[in-house]
């Protein structure tokens, strides 16, 4: 499968889209601060919160949480707790008014990338002030020719950009590819995507896995106060 070819096989990662009412707002951000901060707070625990962000270019009024699993005992497990957590539960009551709609999807790690953590990342206003979530989605039976194709010529891009994260998603909507990456801000990213292209072995990436994605969306993303 897929999965044993391209995974990382450490980690089961839960991609969260939350497309909130724009008058609620100010109040989804309160809200998700004072609760999602704790989850996988317990010893023991089985999640950690990889990052919380709202899109700033895309589709906007949104909000992006990506959860990390110690793999699927580690999502099963959490998903009883949260269950029986009463404090929990009162959250979703208190959070579901405030969306006009919700998904997820279950993603895997690309082996070939592992995914650095937003506490490494450094704090400097002047710096990672940004990040660019882009998500493809492939025609059906082309993961595998793409996965090939793209992680040869990454390391053209990674000469001059932080990467975040590559995941395939598993369970939810098939077929997509998400990315993530860091930048300053949006000159600096113009600057080192230009650069890319500058290096032999990128636009041959580029060409040949356009071919095998039927769409594209690319969304600049900041993180939320409460994002590690």
């Amino acid at each position: 499968t897929y999965s044993k070819l391209m995974a990382r096989g450490k980690y089961v990662h839960e991609l969260q889209v939350h497309n909130v009412k724009p008058e609620a707002m100010d109040d989804y951000i309160a809200l998700t601060a004072e609760h999602y901060p704790r989850i996988g707070k317990d010893q023991g625990s089985e999640v950690k919160l990889f990052g919380s962000w709202t899109t700033e270019i895309g589709e906007l009024d949104q909000a992006i949480h990506i959860w990390q699993y110690n793999h699927y005992p580690g999502y099963i497990q959490t998903k009883k707790i949260l269950a029986q957590d009463q404090v929990y539960q009162d959250f979703q009551r208190r959070l579901r008014p405030m969306l006009r709609s919700r998904e997820n999807q279950i993603m895997l790690e690309f082996a070939f990338w592992k995914s650095a953590t937003a506490v490494t990342l450094p704090k400097e206003p002047s710096k990672n002030s940004i990040y660019e979530l882009r998500t493809y989605l492939l025609q059906p039976g082309k993961m595998l020719e793409w996965e090939q194709q793209w992680r040869r010529g990454l390391e053209a891009r990674s000469k001059f950009v932080q990467p975040i994260g590559a995941w395939f998603s598993q369970l939810g909507h098939l077929n997509y590819v998400h990315h993530m990456w860091a930048y300053p801000d949006l000159q600096v990213r113009k600057e080192m995507r230009e650069k890319a292209w500058e290096v032999e072995g990128w636009s041959q990436t580029v060409h040949k896995t356009v071919q095998l994605i039927d769409h594209m969306q690319a969304r600049i993303v900041t993180p939320l106060p409460y994002s590690p």
